[in-house]
């Protein structure tokens, strides 16, 4: 590997890993998607507490189950291609380097293939452990008392929403991983893509959670439901 493939590489895993704690840091004063989506969710569960019948609340979270499935089956069929190619032999790393990698030592191609992999393989334990937790979820929600007093209903929206939450973070970094996972592939065409592909995909998702119109709505739509 060569200085500027290294160069490019730490970039990536200090974007990789400190992705969440920039974001974090950045949503103590400015705000979030994520963080204004954490008091939605707090609300939703809330009034869920308040529906005599919750077969929205029912459908919602099927659809959303829905969702993480199919990003985990997605996910894992990635893994099964890009390992197909890593354990294929030389011949298939071959002929993946004739499509815009030649010249590239075999060694340093299965590297950037196994980093690809590592990130596809973080993005699908986050799904899976995200469909766990909406199925705990779907279990308190089916449990939900039909009958009880206005305070026991909001410990008890809080209580799921303590659940929920941490289940949509996982998902948030599931789909993450597709981000960072576009990057690495960046990197078959050399450390400058990879540089290019980190940087971009750092800044989008910041955007995306701190600029973009629909970060704004919701930001709009958590005051809303703080101060009704």
């Amino acid at each position: 590997m060569t200085t500027l493939d290294w160069t490019a590489l730490i970039l990536f895993f200090f974007c990789w890993l400190g992705y969440g704690p920039v974001l974090a840091l950045v949503a103590r004063w400015a705000g979030s998607l994520n963080a204004d989506m954490v008091h939605v969710r707090r609300a939703w569960m809330t009034a869920m507490t308040h529906r005599e019948i919750r077969l929205l609340d029912s459908q919602l979270m099927g659809h959303t189950i829905n969702s993480a499935s199919f990003f985990a089956s997605t996910n894992l069929l990635l893994i099964a291609a890009v390992a197909g190619i890593l354990f294929g032999g030389e011949s298939a790393l071959r002929g993946l380097a004739a499509v815009g990698a030649e010249g590239v030592p075999v060694k340093l191609l299965e590297g950037k293939l196994a980093l690809v992999m590592a990130c596809l393989a973080r993005g699908l334990l986050d799904f899976i452990w995200s469909i766990r937790q909406m199925n705990y979820t779907i279990a308190l929600i089916g449990s939900a008392p039909e009958v009880a007093e206005g305070a026991d209903r909001t410990a008890y929206g809080e209580a799921v929403s303590r659940v929920l939450n941490p289940a949509l973070s996982a998902f948030s970094q599931g789909v993450r991983a597709y981000y960072f996972s576009l990057a690495a592939a960046a990197w078959l065409f050399g450390p400058i893509w990879l540089a290019v592909g980190v940087v971009a995909a750092f800044s989008l998702m910041l955007w995306r959670q701190e600029g973009s119109p629909a970060a704004r709505a919701i930001r709009d739509a958590r005051r809303l439901l703080s101060h009704p």
